[in-house]
């Protein structure tokens, strides 16, 4: 493996971390058609624990198998493959050192009208075991259970670090403390990002912020400053700033499922704006396989500039 100017620049970011952690996300940063580049695109596939199988695999049943995403992931030349304990354990065996693979350790289901509040499905112990580059975890900022996510992730961050994984949290603002138009607002998002840094996350994961500022007292700040929030380039760049100026890696979510011209046309925001890049799942493994090899070749092509 061989580790870059630039992929030691970031690793420097983390210098209270072991060699342990620091190797393994050069393992992330080091691996697919954007080794070295300091840009990740990760291949997730969490959506059959969350929005169930039809809804999430029916549009390309290839997809119901599990080693169709492994594969996928490698023949994409993605950085890496993210899903929970029991689509990890299906595969990693067969597919062992072909792909970084990321243990999503905490999942839900959407059976149940609640408070978003994941249960923790796995451990760092797992994520050892299966040969994993990386724990995932998902917090929702708004929620009333925030506070027991946020707990359950220090000890998690804890138990991963004496392991040498490195964490990426998915931040995701939704719950009753936010109206809907608050998950995605500018103000809202980067605040997310923040948390997700301040809880000692390697990696945090937002979704593209929109054109909204929600908080009031917010507002005013934004307005005194003239922070720019026209284009999504803009608010990206606010986004990433707000993660220790740029010092933690950043990257965005695809969505929902959207037409290929969409998705390049917010790739190429989310690149101007300086985002590290993107975890693109529904938009991937939804497509026919040549289609979204295509896809996940033309994102690509769009960080690497």
């Amino acid at each position: 493996m061989k580790v870059t100017e630039r992929v030691k620049q970031i690793l420097s970011w983390y210098s209270s971390d072991s060699p342990g952690v620091l190797t393994n996300l050069a393992r992330l940063l080091s691996h697919g058609t954007l080794a070295g580049t300091g840009k990740l695109v990760i291949l997730p596939v969490d959506q059959g624990f969350e929005h169930g199988p039809a809804r999430s695999f029916a549009p390309n049943p290839p997809a119901y198998d599990p080693d169709y995403h492994f594969q996928l992931a490698i023949d994409a030349g993605c950085n890496a493959y993210a899903a929970p304990l029991g689509f990890l354990e299906a595969g990693a065996a067969r597919f062992a050192g072909q792909v970084p693979l990321i243990l999503k350790l905490n999942n839900s289901d959407s059976l149940a009208k609640m408070e978003p509040c994941s249960a923790v499905t796995g451990s760092p112990k797992d994520a050892a075991r299966l040969g994993c580059a990386a724990i995932g975890f998902t917090i929702y900022p708004g929620s009333s259970a925030r506070n027991t996510m946020y707990e359950e992730l220090r000890e998690l961050i804890l138990e991963a670090k004496s392991y040498g994984l490195p964490t990426v949290v998915w931040s995701y603002p939704r719950g009753g403390g936010l109206a809907k138009e608050g998950e995605q607002a500018l103000d809202v998002t980067a605040y997310a990002a923040q948390i997700a840094c301040q809880l000692g996350t390697h990696v945090v994961k937002v979704k593209p912020p929109k054109e909204v500022i929600y908080q009031e007292e917010a507002k005013k700040v934004f307005e005194k400053y003239q922070i720019p929030t026209k284009t999504l380039a803009e608010r990206v760049r606010h986004v990433v700033q707000s993660a220790f100026n740029g010092r933690r890696i950043v990257i965005f979510s695809g969505g929902e499922a959207k037409d290929t011209s969409s998705v390049l046309a917010e790739i190429k925001e989310i690149a101007a704006g300086g985002g590290f890049g993107s975890i693109m799942g529904r938009n991937a493994f939804q497509r026919p396989r040549a289609e979204a090899l295509q896809l996940l070749g033309d994102v690509m092509k769009i960080y690497q500039g």
